[in-house]
């Protein structure tokens, strides 16, 4: 481990120290949400020093059995031969995990998600795409006792998926969603195609972290809110009253259109929600542009148009681009299996940060 490594150190226990001043002060326990950010911290830093402190216990452990190696007694040379092996295992798995965990963190690991699938190009072949990538996130959801919450749906006359919007609630559910964002690209032979001929039709996958109010300031004179009627496939109304809600927020031009709940109260809270999670989005997005510093690694980047996923059908084989990773298992991974891929892609990212971070 480098010096500078070790340095840091010092550098946690200073900090954890003045965190758990804060924690005892009466200031903070008046403020609910200071109080948690500053438990998660002190978390977090507790556990990093925790690290350190094994590190250094093994270091120990490999002197003192260095020493052992001299052993006139043979079986105890062998044993602390043995013995020594693993402990340098060990030192370089807690070296691994120092590192890993002094990586700068994500502020919107922890938050929900906004999940937004839209059909691209192959018209009801790329609608039926949609809706099958909206299940995978269903189903990847449900393996991690994450719950799903539909806010906007609009179906076609075949049953695919023209747009969704939904909100995964769930711990770490953002940590691992947000390498999902860009377009996913689907290369098989349709049910209607009767020549046999493979097709290929793409989906577009936004994944925003859930803004809460605290999160975006929104001043009400910003917002041209409409109200209409709904309507369902081939334009029949589904109620009588104006419960559709539609909201501009007019320095940005960013539009919100919600109609699936029966009130109207109900369709205006599901677009502000919706709203608020586009408009953080667009200002994290800008103040990135602005920091050169602090470059998004490849991996993160979440580029809309950036062609992320390939699903090949006749090859059995799905293919991230970003890391040039390859599974032969298409029907699992569409079935929500996805951490074979994701955790790829969060090894990457591990990666690219520890470089920049040079420690």
């Amino acid at each position: 481990m480098s010096k500078k490594l070790l340095g840091k150190k010092s550098e946690l226990e200073a900090k954890l120290k003045e965190v758990e001043e804060k924690l005892a002060s009466p200031e903070v326990a008046n403020n609910p949400k200071q109080l948690q950010e500053l438990a998660k911290e002190h978390k977090h830093l507790a556990y990093v020093v925790e690290l350190f402190n094994r590190y250094e216990n093994i270091e120990k452990s490999i002197k003192e059995t260095k020493e052992l190696l001299h052993s006139q007694d043979e079986e105890m040379r062998l044993l602390a031969e043995e013995e020594l092996e693993n402990l340098k295992s060990q030192k370089e798995k807690l070296e691994s995990e120092i590192q890993i965990a002094l990586i700068p963190k994500d502020p919107n690991d922890d938050k929900n998600v906004i999940l937004e699938i839209r059909q691209g190009a192959g018209g009801d072949e790329a609608a039926l795409f949609a809706a099958e990538l909206f299940r995978m996130y269903q189903r990847y959801a449900e393996k991690n006792g994450w719950k799903v919450e539909i806010l906007s749906l609009h179906e076609n006359e075949r049953g695919g998926i023209k747009e969704v919007i939904a909100l995964i609630k769930g711990e770490g559910a953002y940590s691992k969603l947000k390498y999902e964002s860009g377009v996913h690209r689907v290369q098989r032979v349709p049910e209607t195609e009767s020549s046999g001929r493979i097709h290929t039709s793409t989906a577009t996958v936004a994944v925003l972290p859930e803004a809460e109010e605290v999160d975006v300031e929104i001043n009400p004179d910003d917002l041209k809110i409409e109200t209409m009627r709904a309507s369902g496939a081939g334009g029949q109304h589904v109620n009588t009253t104006d419960s559709a809600v539609r909201i501009t927020h007019i320095p940005t031009g960013i539009v919100v259109s919600c109609q699936d709940e029966r009130s109207q109260l109900q369709n205006r809270a599901k677009a502000m929600q919706i709203l608020r999670a586009r408009l953080k989005d667009y200002y994290d997005r800008i103040q990135q542009e602005k920091i050169k510093s602090e470059r998004k690694s490849q991996v993160g980047t979440g580029d809309r148009s950036e062609k992320i996923r390939t699903y090949n059908f006749p090859q059995n084989r799905v293919t991230d681009h970003r890391i040039g990773y390859t599974s032969h298992r298409i029907n699992e991974i569409l079935d929500g299996e996805l951490d074979e891929i994701i955790d790829q892609l969060i090894l990457k990212d591990q990666e690219e940060k520890l470089s920049s971070l040079s420690i």
